[in-house]
């Protein structure tokens, strides 16, 4: 029976300078086969031009390298353009490139399906099958970075992890992947331009808070009513909105980062007054500001677009209580490639 290889970016960097001391090689030797695999991403053995044949075989017989592949890109009217990433055993997840005039920004995946079950999310619908690698994560970045070049004549400047899954239910592998992108011998990217968003898990907030992150955060709230909330995410009934705050408290106060709310208006759901006034009230809490999105309707169900009054009512209470809002209009709608809606039609 032949045994399964490890992916060889499993390892740290002194793993590998011992595993070739370990084989009658020199530690240095580890040293370039780690830059190959992050900062060169290096796609294969073969790929590791400054290294021996026989480096190389050694390697090969002992390792994989389990890279993503870019199964099919879509680039829409307005500039975006949606990645379907195969992984090493066929499952598939996707990533948005979001071009604006001064920017471009990643929007990457960090489970294939997710953990939770938002009813106007299309990827709740598939369940969570496994959480993404920390290298699967880098590789969805690292496409992205090559495509901003391609396309726009510049590196990728800003993360989301807004796609497939709830990152803080992957937190490891998020945070491991995040460390990657950020070093020197990674992309070495500035964390404040790295933003986590979770549908709101208090005890992982907390955590974030007690491990000192630099990235910012973004929580989907949707509601500031309980029992809204849980009509449009049902699990958050584990986690009412009293937890979700005391959590956010503690995080302002151990990072001073402002909280970013991502804040969906559906016609008949939370486009009246008590939703509006509510939302101004949890804002109050801690510094944040307010993204209100543009829906992607993903069928004819009851999550409908909200119309503009309605948008424009809470942006007047908003700005009226001095909340910075923003409007988030829907990208790439004619490739479906809305962030945080990502349908997964291959896997």
């Amino acid at each position: 029976m032949e045994i399964e290889k490890k992916d060889i970016r499993c390892l740290s960097k002194e793993q590998l300078r011992d595993f070739f001391v370990a084989n009658g090689d020199k530690a240095f030797r580890g040293n370039q086969v780690y830059e190959w695999l992050w900062s060169k991403g290096a796609h294969s053995f073969e790929d590791m031009t400054n290294v021996s044949k026989g480096t190389r075989t050694m390697l090969e017989t002992n390792f994989v390298i389990n890279h993503i592949k870019v199964d099919t890109m879509q680039r829409s009217e307005d500039g975006t353009v949606k990645n379907a990433v195969r992984l090493h055993d066929g499952l598939v997840v996707e990533s948005v490139l979001i071009p604006t005039n001064t920017r471009t920004t990643a929007c990457v995946s960090s489970q294939v399906g997710c953990s939770l079950d938002c009813n106007f999310c299309a990827t709740a619908r598939l369940k969570r099958i496994r959480n993404l690698e920390p290298a699967e994560i880098y590789d969805q970045v690292i496409a992205i970075d090559k495509e901003s070049r391609l396309y726009y004549n510049h590196p990728l400047s800003n993360i989301v992890f807004m796609g497939m899954g709830e990152p803080l239910m992957n937190y490891n592998n998020v945070l491991k992947a995040i460390e990657m992108i950020t070093s020197p011998e990674g992309l070495g990217m500035s964390p404040k331009r790295i933003m986590v968003s979770t549908s709101g898990v208090p005890k992982m907030i907390k955590k974030l808070a007690d491990d000192d992150v630099k990235f910012k955060l973004a929580v989907s709230l949707h509601s500031a009513i309980d029992e809204i909330r849980s009509r449009i995410m049902p699990f958050s009934e584990n986690f009412p909105l009293a937890d979700l705050r005391e959590s956010l408290e503690y995080w302002y106060r151990k990072t001073k980062s402002k909280i970013s709310y991502e804040y969906v208006v559906w016609k008949d759901i939370n486009d009246n007054k008590a939703s509006i006034d509510a939302l101004v009230k949890f804002c109050k809490y801690v510094p944040c500001k307010v993204n209100l999105i543009e829906y992607n309707p993903i069928d004819d169900g009851e999550f409908q677009q909200a119309s503009e009054e309605s948008i424009n009512a809470y942006i007047k209470a908003l700005e009226a209580s001095g909340i910075v809002v923003k409007v988030r209009r829907s990208r790439g709608k004619d490739i479906d490639a809305a962030c945080g809606q990502l349908a997964n039609k291959e896997a």
